[in-house]
């Protein structure tokens, strides 16, 4: 691409947006990172690894102690899940 060609913006608030409705994120997180994540979620056992499902937009869908629950309820939402680490 040279200087002259139009480069593609994407804002911030595109990047909020991508993969809205369609990409749920699949995460494992140790029971402490939690608690500003999951909104109500009551104490956890410090120590334990689960796993975190969360929309595109960042909002909690799910948690288990089960990496396949957390996919499957991603399918389950017909949603693609992405692992995150």
């Amino acid at each position: 691409m040279t200087e002259t060609e139009a480069r593609p913006v994407v804002t911030q608030a595109d990047l909020a947006h991508l993969g809205e409705g369609t990409v749920a994120y699949l995460r494992e997180m140790g029971s402490e990172e939690l608690k500003g994540k999951f909104p109500g979620l009551p104490d956890i056992q410090p120590g334990l690894r689960l796993w975190a499902l969360f929309a595109a937009d960042g909002r909690p869908i799910l948690l288990s102690d089960a990496r396949e629950r957390a996919i499957a309820g991603a399918l389950e939402n017909d949603l693609v899940p992405v692992a995150l680490h």
